[in-house]
């Protein structure tokens, strides 16, 4: 039994000790726009994404997390932009996240009004660098510096 209670609370312990897994999307419009949503939680911009679903893989779970955010479909990948892991990128709990860049079609519309208050297409030089959430400036401007980092 002393065994039994010891391995819940090693098995707890990574469980509940470990980050979080993400992802994050730059969604680009065909016109070059990119489209940020306003989140309800911290009334700041940002990318569509979300917690990778158990049994998804990344792309499933970008995919998945920008139609619901947003009604946006990927039409192609871009690029890997980054991968980031700072313990305080996440202002709710320690994550890892995945961003992407991808080409996506559709009509921008908030989806999930549990989570996003409004959306929007900003072009290049308008997006609302100050007002972002979690590390999104920094995911944009490695996006915009062509680079792929791991932080």
């Amino acid at each position: 039994m002393r065994y039994f209670w010891y391995a819940v609370r090693v098995l707890l312990g990574l469980i509940l000790r470990h980050p979080i897994l993400g992802t994050s999307v730059i969604p680009i419009l065909p016109d070059g726009t990119i489209v940020l949503i306003r989140r309800r939680d911290s009334g700041r911009w940002g990318l569509a994404g979300g917690i990778v679903d158990w049994g998804e893989d990344i792309l499933t779970a970008a995919s998945r997390e920008l139609q619901e955010e947003t009604g946006l479909t990927i039409r192609c990948l871009d690029r890997l932009v980054g991968v980031y892991s700072q313990p305080h990128r996440d202002p709710r709990f320690h994550s890892v996240c995945v961003a992407i860049a991808a080409q996506v079609d559709g009509v921008p519309e908030a989806k999930d009004s549990r989570e996003v208050v409004d959306i929007q297409a900003f072009s290049p030089d308008t997006l609302p660098q100050h007002d972002l959430s979690h590390d999104h400036a920094q995911q944009l401007a490695d996006y915009f510096r062509g680079k792929t980092v791991v932080t």
